[in-house]
């Protein structure tokens, strides 16, 4: 009752701080890591690797090298950062406002991952993460529900009960020689209540290059649909791949049509940057304009073709500006990253708080809960002898249990969420059962 009483005396303080004018909503959270990161300089990867071309990583034991400090199950609470765009959107009364504000969501759930080279910890089977943030106004619970393939299930709710997010991913991972490769396989849903919408949608296709040699650098690409179940509105964004000389690199552009598939607006921008919309033809207006030289906007230098480098994937010129079309609203922007960010996995503001363990968390946690494995806390504290060893530990663990529960003939049993079919999609989906918050974890799983 103690450590209940510390944590609603916690909650009580943040409700008080948020209700004057100094607060600031990361003022209550830790804003840097315990330890640097370690350098990778001195590491070849390429005796591991040269065995994997074409092969599924998640199926390969990795070495502690290749990671950051956070579990998947983690970084897809990153998709929460920008919560107030979800807020925003139940605020809207207009559907094409809304699908704006949720395609600026979907955009942002992925920008974190910018310059993000280091590889989360695959979450051990029926390892959970929770998340409250009553200064965004959410609480997050997610599970491994399966180990192969690697499916990590989450469920998102409101703290005022305007909407729930969920899903379920399970990202396949490759190697293709130079670069890895992630198809973000599972469906994400957001429903909002007082419009009695939901909307669904995949994440695109996540690269890292240069993974044996060179500078390392990320691209994401692939088209996603977000879909309006309720209305028949769709918003397509293609996430470009960089191209022959990088002029598309980290853009992103589409557009929301209606029901009668007439296109309503146009989106554009970098998933690294900000978002625009703008009317589709005050955009073609522009486009014609662009393609005889008389546009407003500033000209960039034409690029000379790069030399050909048979050992690295040159990574190309970034453009750090994205040119606004005259008449266009913002959607959305990156908030910063905090100083000395390359010293802490490129992690952003709010992924450096995702794994703090405070005082008296421990006995409220389920023992399940990422922030409680040793491997990753060893490396988050910097001692990487200690986190390879744990990381070997805990994976025996896993085999070993996995050995015995076929021996036995058992089956596993998941604790939070069920396998069903998604409602708007008829797909299957992994749905919360509910009862986490209720803090009665007798019947956990000892997986660490």
């Amino acid at each position: 009752m103690t450590v209940l009483r510390r944590t609603m005396e916690r909650f009580l303080r943040r409700t008080e701080l948020r209700s004057t004018d100094s607060y600031c909503s990361s003022c209550l959270y830790r804003s840097s890591l315990p330890a640097p990161m370690f350098s990778r300089n001195d590491f070849s990867v390429w005796s591991i690797l040269k065995k994997c071309i074409g092969l599924e990583l998640s199926k390969i034991t990795m070495p502690i090298v290749f990671n950051e400090p956070l579990s998947f199950l983690q970084r897809i609470s990153e998709y929460m950062e920008h919560t107030y765009l979800i807020q925003k959107a139940c605020s809207q009364s207009d559907s094409i406002e809304r699908m704006q504000t949720v395609a600026a969501f979907a955009v942002s759930a992925v920008a974190s991952q910018w310059d993000r080279t280091g590889k989360p910890f695959n979450p051990l089977l029926g390892e959970t993460y929770e998340l409250t943030r009553e200064d965004q106004g959410f609480r997050l619970i997610s599970e491994q529900v399966s180990h192969h393939p690697p499916i990590s299930a989450f469920h998102t709710e409101s703290l005022a009960g305007d909407f729930v997010f969920h899903g379920s991913i399970y990202p396949k991972l490759k190697f293709w020689g130079k670069s890895v490769e992630a198809e973000p396989k599972g469906t994400i849903t957001l429903e909002i209540y007082k419009h009695k919408e939901a909307y669904t949608w995949t994440n695109p296709f996540c690269c890292v290059h240069n993974i044996i040699l060179g500078k390392l650098w990320i691209e994401q690409y692939g088209t996603v649909e977000i879909v309006n179940h309720s209305t028949g509105e769709k918003c397509v964004l293609n996430f470009k791949p960089c191209g022959m000389f990088g002029k598309e690199l980290h853009r992103v552009e589409g557009y929301i049509q209606d029901k009668s598939k007439k296109k309503r607006c146009v989106i554009y921008g970098k998933w690294t940057e900000c978002m625009w919309s703008v009317d589709p033809q005050v955009y073609e207006a522009h486009r014609k304009l662009e393609k005889k030289g008389t546009t407003d906007t500033k000209k960039q230098k034409p690029e000379e073709p790069e030399s050909v480098n048979e050992d690295a994937d040159e990574m190309p010129e970034v453009q750090e500006t994205v040119a606004v079309i005259p008449g266009s609203t913002l959607l959305w922007r990156i908030s910063s990253r905090p100083p000395h960010s390359a010293e802490m996995y490129n992690f952003t503001n709010f992924a450096v708080t995702l794994n703090e363990l405070e005082p008296g968390m421990e006995g409220v946690l389920a023992p399940t809960d990422c922030r409680l494995r040793p491997d990753i806390r060893a490396m988050e504290n910097g001692n990487m002898d200690e986190a390879s060893r744990e990381k070997e530990r805990l994976e025996e663990k896993q085999r070993a249990a996995r050995k015995e529960r076929a021996k036995d003939g058992e089956e596993w049993s998941t604790r939070w969420f069920q396998l069903g079919t998604n409602p708007y999609t008829a797909s299957q989906d992994w749905l919360y059962t509910g009862g986490y918050f209720n803090r009665k974890y007798t019947d956990c799983p000892d997986i660490y």
